[in-house]
């Protein structure tokens, strides 16, 4: 896939979350611990943390979640902030562009309150090291005029908890990355974890799905929620359409194969990257940027985007030589495999 059709092509099973998905996103989000599902040990580890500053009437120590996108990282933020019964403040790192965006909203927090940043690791330097003395002592430091008359002043801020979200934790400073208290790290989820998101978000949604259907939908979610989402609204589109309205494991192999999500959730650029590896480089080792041009994406995107879950499926491997191709991914593929040589 290149070019044109490469850039128009909408990828279902891409965890990022996409504009026009934002509202029914928020309308699936559960609000508190007890009806999120999956991370139970950092759920229980919240709810500890949780109930001893409701106690102490303190505020919650800063919190940094990390892990890939679409697991429920900013879901778990506004759960904090629902169950310290506090207000949510959500913002991001990109939007804060300089020192002073950050102290606007710092200084228009209440006692209490969550402060959400999205993206921490894309912060500017600048404005982080504004946030260091807020963290720590909460007082934001500012400066008044220009040049040799310019001097500087403490204000005091209400106590607050920053809670964080990062894809990319070895992006984030080791000074920020060590005020945070608690920083858990999110897994993907279990296929019958991701078969409760299906039953819970089609009773939201009222769409009549039996169980079938559900562990279907969930068996190609690639261990993402927010994917599991996303198919739930493909196959429930297909079910009206063209069924009689009922999620079954029939529909939603029709839907997801009409939507080109095979039975292990890749689509067909997951596809060609391991049929270029293994019938153009017949399986490797190949390096990333030969692949990457072969298969006419950037260099980042594969490594970013379409490697983790190759690489959790087993399907292929980074050797110091190159990227190779598993037994595993000739099996999916349904191609003899290579005889000749090792094929590592």
């Amino acid at each position: 896939m290149r070019g044109k059709e490469a850039e128009d092509f909408v990828r279902v099973v891409a965890p990022d979350l996409r504009d026009e998905e934002r509202e029914f996103d928020a309308a699936l989000r559960p609000r508190w611990l007890s009806e999120f599902v999956g991370q139970t040990r950092i759920k229980e580890q919240l709810a500890l943390l949780i109930e001893g500053a409701r106690a102490r009437e303190e505020p919650l120590d800063h919190v940094l979640l990390s892990g890939p996108p679409g697991l429920g990282k900013t879901t778990l933020a506004g759960i904090v902030a629902n169950e310290l019964g506090v207000g949510f403040r959500p913002t991001s790192g990109p939007a804060l562009e300089r020192a002073g965006d950050l102290a606007a909203i710092l200084t228009n927090l209440e006692e209490g309150d969550v402060l959400f940043v999205d993206e921490v690791h894309r912060m500017p330097r600048t404005v982080e090291e504004v946030l260091y003395p807020a963290l720590e002592d909460f007082k934001l430091d500012v400066i008044i005029g220009k040049g040799p008359s310019a001097r500087s002043i403490r204000l005091d801020l209400p106590r607050f908890t920053l809670v964080s979200a990062t894809t990319r934790p070895g992006l984030i400073t080791l000074p920020l990355r060590e005020r945070f208290g608690f920083s858990p790290r999110l897994d993907y989820y279990a296929h019958d974890e991701l078969a409760k998101v299906v039953r819970r978000s089609a009773g939201i949604l009222e769409i009549e799905a039996d169980p079938d259907g559900a562990d279907e939908i969930a068996r190609r979610s690639r261990g993402t929620p927010r994917i599991s989402n996303r198919l739930l609204r493909r196959v429930r589109d297909y079910a009206q359409v063209r069924g009689d309205g009922r999620v079954t494991r029939g529909s939603a192999s029709l839907a997801l194969a009409l939507f080109e999500v095979d039975e292990r959730g890749l689509d067909k650029l997951d596809l060609s990257i391991l049929s270029c590896l293994v019938s153009t480089f017949q399986g490797g080792p190949v390096g990333l940027s030969t692949l990457a041009a072969a298969v006419g994406e950037e260099t980042e995107t594969i490594e970013d985007v379409y490697e983790p879950y190759l690489l959790q499926l087993g399907f292929i491997k980074r050797t110091p030589r190159g990227r190779v191709a598993t037994e595993a991914a000739y099996g999916h593929l349904g191609v003899p495999l290579r005889t000749s040589g090792e094929l590592f």
